[in-house]
């Protein structure tokens, strides 16, 4: 029996698929939007595979208010979206910041416009870390808590922290309006989802990240050393003040965290607490060269970097606290780091063309015997 029936933009991509799948399993009935920019149809397919059932897939971009309307018109009974649609490079976002400002900014206005005209109160919203900047200017901010002020310091996280600011404006007024009216405010309610670094891919080996172009994170950077298509990962910065001069991260196995998008849902639908921001991370940092050691180990050979200069935007340390998931969603990640090199480097050897390529017949075999 369909529990709700949920809008995932930005479907196709690497937490939106794996959220959709999360949301089917859960009996949620998904309608999946994506203008495939940076991902593969072929998701929708291996979804399938998986859980057995497919979502419904339409090609539209974010910024097209026309397309959204006719999409929500289709389907009246959406009642709640899963926000993704969004590019997510910080260094690609100090490049090109008013491309980033137009897709993440200016589409998640058409889409909050668009679901205000077809009365869809529940949104779910993909932020980030990014949002809090270098916690480091506070004392006892790391892990980092909710309550970091925030103070993101690169365009991609400025326009995170923009998209969050206008979905709290827009919460906030449209439940006093309501409530002027004598309707019912706690229909309008919204998660602020900042979570830290995705990783990982599907256990079942058909289904993972599958970057076009040049990914810009540390994983899929390393996954493309390890079969050969990049020569070294490069480490920017090795100054840092951590146990050995690099960054500091949380890495998030990605099945835990598309379920906490579920789980962020249910809360809404059955609690209405307006506007609430949840962390979604581990609580346990890794620094970049920890992360090569055990990448390096899941593909049982050293994998060559080079340290280069660092990044503008890039901060010490991204690294969750995530009380305030674990006490009101009841949600902790369950998967190690280890878990997460070893599933992507599964999917990275076995699909070395991604989706462009047919999965492996012996792992079909062994989902049909689940």
């Amino acid at each position: 029996m369909v529990v709700g029936s949920v809008l995932v933009t930005g479907g196709t991509g690497y937490i939106g698929s794996f959220t959709a799948l999360a949301l089917l399993e859960a009996d949620y009935k998904v309608v999946i939007i994506d203008n495939l920019y940076n991902s593969s149809p072929e998701v929708i397919n291996r979804i399938e595979l998986i859980c057995g059932k497919k979502p419904e897939y339409i090609q539209c971009d974010v910024t097209d208010e026309k397309k959204l309307d006719e999409m929500f018109e289709k389907h009246p009974d959406i009642d709640n979206v899963i926000h993704f649609a969004a590019l997510k490079a910080v260094g690609e976002s100090g490049e090109v910041p008013l491309e980033y400002y137009r897709v993440n900014v200016y589409g998640s206005l058409c889409l909050l416009r668009s679901m205000q005209r077809h009365n869809v109160t529940n949104i779910v919203f993909s932020s980030s870390a990014t949002v809090y900047g270098d916690a480091t200017r506070f004392e006892n901010m790391i892990p980092i808590p909710e309550t970091c002020p925030l103070g993101p310091t690169n365009p991609y996280g400025n326009t995170k922290f923009g998209v969050e600011t206008m979905i709290t404006d827009h919460v906030n007024a449209e439940r006093g309006n309501a409530k002027k009216a004598g309707k019912d405010e706690k229909k309008f309610n919204a998660a602020l989802l900042r979570y830290f670094n995705p990783a990982g891919s599907h256990p079942s080996g058909i289904m993972g990240e599958d970057p076009q172009g040049v990914p810009y994170n540390l994983l899929p950077l390393l996954a493309q050393v390890a079969v050969g298509k990049r020569e070294k990962l490069l480490v920017f910065g090795d100054d840092y003040d951590s146990k050995d001069g690099t960054a500091i991260r949380d890495y998030i196995h990605i099945l835990d965290l598309a379920r906490g998008h579920t789980v962020a849902l249910n809360y809404l639908r059955s609690h209405s607490p307006g506007v609430r921001a949840w962390n979604l991370g581990t609580g346990k940092g890794s620094t970049v060269y920890e992360m090569i050691n055990a990448f390096s180990a899941a593909v049982g050979r050293k994998l060559p970097y080079e340290v280069v200069g660092r990044r503008a935007g890039d901060v010490l340390n991204l690294t969750a606290n995530a009380t305030r998931a674990n006490t009101e969603l009841g949600w902790k990640a369950e998967r190690t780091l280890e878990d997460a090199c070893e599933d992507l480097w599964r999917w990275t050897e076995n699909n070395p063309q991604g989706y462009r390529q047919e999965p492996p017949k012996e792992f079909l075999e062994k989902l049909k015997k689940k």
